[in-house]
């Protein structure tokens, strides 16, 4: 499967952002799908996964309460809704896919990355 994020962009602290990461190849109901970030200079971090079927999600703390994951299997396409975003949230962020069965916060579990987007929160 390929994977294409999008929905970047320089935004103020407080706003909001959906990126939108859409797979291309069959099967994109049997994959977890996660988002990731890294900021320059420090290691990529997780942010949030869902399930298959999408009934079941998983966040950082730092994120939690702020930022929804959310997919649409019919559209091939899995979101992340980031609300009330701070200068800390400045990062590139990719969307990944596991087939295995995985914790949902290893990258070392996902077999497919798109690449990244940059987002940009100003102060």
């Amino acid at each position: 499967v390929q994977l294409q994020a999008s929905g970047g962009g320089l935004v103020q602290a407080g706003g909001s952002l959906r990126l939108s990461c859409a797979a291309s190849g069959r099967a994109f109901s049997n994959y977890r799908m996660g988002w990731f970030r890294q900021a320059p200079g420090k290691e990529r971090e997780f942010v949030a996964s869902i399930s298959y079927s999408g009934g079941s999600t998983y966040y950082a703390d730092s994120v939690k309460g702020r930022f929804t994951i959310s997919r649409d299997n019919a559209k091939k396409t899995v979101y992340l809704q980031m609300n009330t975003l701070e200068p800390e949230d400045t990062a590139v962020y990719s969307c990944a896919g596991a087939l295995r069965a995985t914790a949902p916060n290893n990258p070392l579990g996902y077999d497919y990355w798109g690449q990244g987007t940059q987002v940009t929160v100003s102060s």
